[in-house]
């Protein structure tokens, strides 16, 4: 069983987008950091703080995405709902050639 860093980097942004797993996944993230055990230990001056600097690096810009998410999604709505219009309304306009 092969693992990259490649699917456990997209295993991780999936499980948090997902809104059933989203808290669960920031949690066990949070416990991990703080942990004494770790894949590698703190005691490694450099090597133990790699895995823990890579995890709250991924977890602040995936979280930090889905807030502009949500905040663009609001704005969207709040415009939409003052103009009386939706942004998921399609036009349909027939072409005339220029003679």
């Amino acid at each position: 069983m092969k693992i990259s860093i490649k699917s456990l980097y997209n295993w991780y942004r999936n499980a948090i987008q997902n809104p059933k797993y989203r808290w669960w996944i920031i949690l066990g993230t949070l416990v991990y950091i703080v942990s004494p055990f770790d894949l590698s230990p703190d005691l490694f001056p450099v090597v133990g703080e790699i895995d823990d600097l890579i995890l709250v690096t991924l977890m602040v810009t995936e979280v930090s995405q889905l807030i502009l998410d949500r905040f663009k999604a609001s704005k969207v709505n709040t415009t939409a709902s003052t103009t009386g219009t939706t942004s998921n309304q399609t036009v349909e306009v027939e072409a005339v050639a220029a003679e």
